[in-house]
């Protein structure tokens, strides 16, 4: 994954992007020996030597890791009432943060990185990465409500939907995988909750194609540049 020119020289930590383009321009930047001159460059931070003058730069490594959340650990980086956080279970000396949201009690798929443009792109609303969680109800769900969550229903003065709902087993209509787009806080337990509904257990399978197949509750792996590159390619 290529970045212009001037935003790998400002990661560096060298120069603001301004001040980096004044280097560009000025011809002081050389890309594996030759000198560049055009702002619109596209450097691979990964294989590409930038020096600028006689100062090699190198921007700081990006980390992913995939978790797989166990119950009791909050999302967060800190917690006024000393929770455990979900980064005290990642090895690292390095300063990550999780990727979007998962309740206290909720498990499955949570990312954590340093990589803020990539956690920016991954939660906006408008990007509609898909979502899928399991859900255990206190109840059985009726026909009647399956059709109302997923024609849609509102809750915090805004309409929610789910766009797919489907059984775990057949016959046990209180456990249901849902499919989200949207990252809403406790989203689908306010939309089991606007038609009376608790929601007793709830794991996320599956976020943006990553999934935690094979692993372990509390388990995580780094993910390699290349399943980071096919998730922001969605």
């Amino acid at each position: 994954m290529e970045m212009r020119l001037n935003k790998y020289i400002a990661e560096s930590g060298f120069a603001s992007r301004r001040k980096a383009e004044e280097y560009i321009e000025q011809g002081r930047v050389l890309i594996n020996g030759k000198v560049v001159t055009n702002l619109a460059t596209q450097v691979n931070p990964f294989s590409d030597e930038v020096y600028v003058d006689d100062v090699k730069l190198k921007i700081k490594e990006k980390l992913y890791f995939l978790l797989n959340k166990p119950k009791g650990f909050i999302t967060s980086t800190l917690d006024e009432k000393n929770r455990k956080t979900v980064v005290d279970l990642i090895n690292t000396k390095e300063k990550i943060f999780p990727v979007g949201r998962l309740d206290y009690n909720t498990t499955g798929v949570l990312l954590l990185t340093n990589d803020g443009e990539l956690a920016n792109k991954i939660t906006h609303p408008k990007n509609n990465f898909k979502r899928v969680y399991v859900a255990k109800i206190d109840k059985e769900l009726s026909p009647l409500d399956k059709d109302k969550l997923l024609t849609g229903v509102y809750f915090d003065k805004r309409k929610g939907v789910f766009t797919e709902l489907s059984y775990v087993k057949e016959r046990n209509y209180k456990i249901v995988r849902v499919y989200v787009v949207e990252g809403r806080n406790h989203f689908v337990k306010k939309m089991f909750s606007s038609l009376g509904y608790r929601v007793l257990e709830l794991d996320r399978e599956n976020f943006g194609g990553i999934t935690v197949k094979n692993m372990r509750v509390g388990e995580y792996k780094i993910l390699s540049f290349k399943e980071i590159e096919k998730l922001i390619q969605k």
